[in-house]
């Protein structure tokens, strides 16, 4: 779990970075969750933006993916998830 400071963290880093994934219509699937975690490994820290034709919420998405070992929702914020997972190789961000 992560501390609020360092949510606030990962928030900052993630201010300026665009969405890569883009959840639809077809919603959360088992192979959008595989690219998800394969980016996570290569960046540590990813926005995901859930479009308006997705009929899942946004809260269930989220839940969904926290389920994941070691994968964290930093923050939803409108239609887009903040998702961070430590890299076990390309370790990058070092949490305060």
């Amino acid at each position: 779990m992560l501390t609020g400071k360092q949510k606030r963290f990962l928030r900052s880093e993630a201010h300026h970075l665009q969405p890569i994934f883009q959840i639809g219509k077809s919603g959360l699937t088992e192979s959008v969750i595989h690219q998800i975690e394969e980016a996570l490994e290569a960046k540590e820290l990813i926005k995901v933006n859930i479009l308006q034709n997705c009929e899942e919420d946004k809260n269930d998405i989220a839940a969904e993916l926290s389920e994941r070992e070691g994968l964290e929702v930093v923050q939803v914020i409108g239609n887009i998830l903040i998702l961070y997972k430590e890299s076990r190789e390309k370790k990058r961000i070092v949490l305060p």
